[in-house]
């Protein structure tokens, strides 16, 4: 029993990592540095995706572990990107000088809708946590998923400037209704497919090595770019597993 409670350390001391990485990334936005923000959401991922991992090959999956992971991934996931998303709004917008507080209300408000994203992925990760559907697959667009996709576009906007992404997409006016549009598919009825292994063998992870493929060819062409493409082929392969399922039935 001692050596089982000392082992539960390990994953969530890989957890605490994440949330730490979280609460680095946001300050980084907040004082301009948005590629440095991007990259630590990045590395919240990488310590997201082996903690789970640790703790089911030592054996020491706990109830405190699960609830940790939840409020580390609303650090990371949540308020990190909306974070990241308020300052790129704020840029377009020239008003990265200003007091928000000064502004006329409707203009604050609206310049604080990317904080949307972090309340929904609050209610997202407590909606997975009750929800037994969730075992094998995701209802509605994991948070780690929308992280990645404003991680990048700070990245995006500096190596890839004259790119279809940073032209049009890193827009005040296209970024602000995808807070809301991403906001909604974070808890929206929408199966998706989980990217979490439990095994190694490709038989019943044969999708998900497919989408590691793609997603390799895609980074490989279009480099930071990649990644708001790697989500939509997400969507796109797990409404495809989902039609197929349903045609086998």
């Amino acid at each position: 029993m001692a050596q089982k409670n000392i082992l539960s350390f390990v994953p969530n001391t890989i957890t605490l990592m994440n949330a730490l990485s979280g609460c680095l990334s946001i300050v980084f936005s907040f004082t301009g540095n948005l590629t440095l923000a991007g990259l630590l959401i990045l590395i919240a991922a990488v310590f997201d995706f082996f903690d789970g991992m640790a703790a089911r090959l030592l054996h020491v999956s706990s109830a405190i572990g699960k609830e940790l992971d939840s409020l580390a991934d609303d650090i990371s996931f949540g308020v990190a990107p909306s974070a990241i998303a308020f300052m790129l709004v704020n840029q377009k917008l020239n008003l990265t000088d200003i007091n928000i507080a000064d502004l006329p209300l409707g203009t604050m408000l609206l310049c604080l809708l990317p904080f949307v994203m972090a309340a929904f992925s609050a209610l997202r990760l407590a909606k997975f946590n009750l929800d037994e559907r969730q075992t094998d697959k995701f209802i509605g667009v994991p948070t780690p998923a929308n992280a990645m996709l404003w991680a990048s576009l700070p990245f995006i906007a500096k190596y890839n400037a004259d790119g279809f992404f940073a032209q049009y997409v890193i827009t005040a006016e296209v970024m602000l209704p995808l807070c809301v549009v991403m906001s909604l598919l974070l808890v929206c009825e929408l199966p998706l497919i989980s990217l979490k292994f439990k095994t190694w063998d490709f038989g019943s992870n044969k999708v998900r090595y497919i989408f590691i493929a793609i997603c390799a060819v895609l980074i490989a062409t279009l480099q930071v770019a990649a990644i708001p493409a790697i989500l939509a082929v997400y969507v796109i392969v797990s409404l495809f597993c989902m039609k197929e399922n349903d045609d086998d039935k």
